[in-house]
């Protein structure tokens, strides 16, 4: 009987210290995965702050697009003078974004098929995506076409 106690005492001596450290182990683990959980909260965010820069961006060139589509369809012309030409580049070149340009944009109207016939142009509008500081600027272009419908001879 003696001897057992003394089996049962080395036993639950040798289980305690076995187990000493287990918990701080698993709380290091735990701190480390949520760590990671973290950072990747963080890559994300910042990945859904770039896109919505960029959906701004093709927004505002799409604004732009129309406003010279609207033009062109009120001038009845696919030629726009060069003075026209000059104004919407110095509107889509703002830099400030409260004023609603883009990043190194610029404005071209290109006629398609021959002058004396044609009655369609590509509106194209370039512009330097606002991305991270650190990497590479990214060109970005949007086009629309634009036709513009013949009258009947009355």
């Amino acid at each position: 009987m003696l001897m057992m106690r003394a089996v049962q005492r080395r036993r639950a001596v040798c289980g305690a210290t076995g187990q000493r450290g287990v918990a701080l182990i698993e709380a290091l683990i735990s701190i480390l995965v949520f760590s990671f959980g973290i950072l990747g909260l963080i890559g994300l965010e910042a990945q859904a702050i770039n896109f919505s820069v960029n959906a701004e961006d093709r927004t505002r060139a799409a604004m732009f697009a129309s406003d010279i589509a609207s033009y062109l369809w009120i001038n009845n012309t696919v030629s726009p003078p060069s003075a026209q030409k000059a104004i919407w580049n110095t509107n889509i070149k703002l830099l400030n974004n409260a004023q609603g340009g883009l990043n190194n944009g610029s404005v071209s109207v290109n006629t398609i098929g021959p002058v004396t016939s044609a009655n369609s142009a590509d509106i194209v509008i370039t512009w330097t995506q606002q991305s991270d500081p650190t990497a590479a600027p990214v060109t970005q272009t949007l086009t629309t076409r634009v036709t513009i419908p013949t009258l009947p001879a009355s």
